[in-house]
Parts: structure tokens; sequence; C-alpha cells
């Protein structure tokens, strides 16, 4: 019978990665991440992380968040230190671990989106330098993933981007540096090339995940994406039918259903909303092998204790999914 899987989004409450590794490898068995633990300061969050994956640009951290500079700065060598850092202790941790385990990284978009350039102002003003990241993101994950494969033969590296600022960019509602305006749309064709020529780049199971309403998962669909991840609460009706299509098609699809604030989400709820969600979607249970449960979003808001339960009430609401659908 084919069961539904259990996968964490990838941040983590804490600064302990080897007590953040253990827990990934042991209560999300069926996928494990490296976490990304943002407690430890702007060099290990979302952009920080990044910045050591881009090979041939460089960045200084100053208030207003990274920015592109000529030559590379303190914290962007300290956030590529504690990435070489995360990589060793993941080798050490994942001895005898042999499966897929995702790897997360801030998507070309929400880079653009965040990013600034030399003179002030986002990426995202400038066609060329938006190219240039996405161009960088897509060899440096390239790279990297021939190291993954020559450090850890029996791992099998899946890769998750990271997009939650990728409907604001297509919305044209992300601020300029003055506050005053917004940056102009950008065309559906030059995103969805960006996210394609980044999972082109490389021969892996893509995740594409965003907590955030409004994306445009019918054109995403031309990119290689293997599995859409996404917070099952902010999908629509018409986006239901598009996601429906795309499950029956042979892709995967990712429920963000427990929440990653407030009262820790039970069983029982999570696996009735989730039953729910299929049902309307319309899709046959014999493809449950290609759905999976995940927190809406990251878990580092939560107290340890709380993500950890998090994590276990997935797998039970996981167990009883599967149990329907198999009745």
């Amino acid at each position: 019978m084919a069961e539904v899987c259990v996968s964490q989004i990838g941040s983590w409450p804490g600064t302990d990665l080897d007590l953040a590794l253990r827990i990934a490898l042991t209560d999300s068995p069926d996928l494990p991440v490296l976490p990304e633990l943002p407690a430890r300061g702007a060099q290990a969050g979302m952009i920080g992380r990044a910045t050591a994956l881009l090979p041939g640009l460089d960045f200084d951290l100053q208030p207003a968040g990274w920015r592109l500079h000529h030559g590379s700065g303190h914290d962007q060598r300290r956030a590529h230190q504690l990435f070489r850092d995360d990589l060793d202790r993941l080798e050490e941790q994942a001895q005898g671990y042999v499966g897929p385990l995702k790897f997360s990284v801030t998507g070309p978009w929400t880079l653009a989106a965040s990013l600034e350039r030399p003179m002030g102002d986002k990426v995202l003003a400038d066609h060329g330098a938006r190219r240039e990241v996405a161009a960088s993101l897509a060899a440096g994950i390239s790279e990297l993933t021939d190291e993954l494969r020559r450090r850890m033969p029996d791992v099998a590296p899946v890769w998750q981007l990271d997009e939650p600022l990728l409907p604001a960019v297509r919305a044209g509602r992300v601020a300029t540096a003055s506050g005053f305006s917004r940056h102009r749309t950008v065309d559906l064709p030059e995103i969805v090339g960006a996210v394609e020529l980044i999972m082109k780049a490389s021969d892996v199971t893509w995740w594409l995940h965003s907590c955030a309403a409004g994306m445009p998962y019918a054109e995403l669909q031309q990119a290689p994406v293997d599995v859409f991840s996404f917070d099952e609460s902010l999908i629509t009706a018409a986006e239901c039918d598009v996601l429906g299509a795309a499950c029956e098609g042979g892709r995967g699809l990712a429920l963000g259903v427990a929440a990653t604030s407030g009262p820790v989400s039970e069983p029982d709820p999570m696996a009735r909303r989730v039953l729910r969600r299929l049902e309307r979607l319309g899709l046959d249970p014999s493809a449950a092998d290609r759905w999976w449960l995940t927190p809406t979003c990251g878990l580092a808001g939560r107290a340890e204790p709380d993500a950890v339960r998090t994590l276990r009430a997935l797998r039970s609401a996981a167990a009883i999914v599967t149990e329907e659908l198999g009745g």
C-alpha cells in the first residue's frame, strides 16, 4: 500500500546543529533535511546561507541586509565557514544513512527581492543583476551536488527552492529602498526561466516551496519541479485544479498542515484536513506515495520541544491518512 510521507521544510529552533541533525534523521526519516538554524545569526539565516552558495559574487552585511560588494566581507566569510562546518557535521551524523536527504536554499526571486546592489536598492531592479544571481545559484548548487555525491555516496541529494517572495515579485508588491514606491512586476517567462535554469543545472529531485499565497503553479510546471510544497490553507479552488492535474501527471504534492506558531497541531484534525483536501483534488489513492505532509513553513519560531512534537504529530497524521486511503 502506498504511504503518505513526512518531511520538514528547513529552519529549526536553537543553535545546536548536531542535535537538530539527530532529530531530523530520527523524526522525519522519510526525507531528513540539513536544518537551517537562524538563531545563530544572520550568517546562518536563509539569505546568509545562500550567500555561501553563490560563486563569483561577493557580499557584505549592512543594517538594511545583504549587499553585493567588491570583495567578500567578513560576514559572508562567516556564512561560508558556518555552512562548510554544517556539511562536515552532516557527514558525521549521516554515517550509515542510506537514502534521500533534502537541502533547502533560497530561490532566485526571493534573493533578488532581498539582496541589495552596491549602489543601493534591490537586485530585483536590475535585469542583468537578477540574471547573474540566478546563474550563480545554478552553478553553486550544481557544484555542491557533485561534492555531496563524492562525500556521501549513499545519500541522494534532494534540493528545495524556497520562494516566499516570488508571489510579491510577480505582483509588484516589493517595496523600493525609499519605501514610497514598488518595484515593477516581472514577467512570468522570466520568473519561470530563472527557476528552470537552476533546476536543469542539477540532476536531482526538486521541491519548490512557498508559504505565501499566489504562486503561479500552472506556469511553474514548465520547470522540472518534482514536488510542489505549499501551505494547504492558502490554496484556492482554481489552484486546487492545477495542482490536482500536476499530481495526476506524476508530480508530488507536499501539503503544509502543521502550524508553526500557537498550539501544536494535533494528528486527527490534520488528517481530516488532508483527507478533505485530497477529496477536493480528486486524486486516486494509488498516488499516495507522491503526497507529503509538512509544517506550513520552517519551525524556527517554535520552542524545540514543540518543534519535535510537531514532527511526531505529522507522522501520526500521515499514518491516519494512509490507513484511511487504504480502507
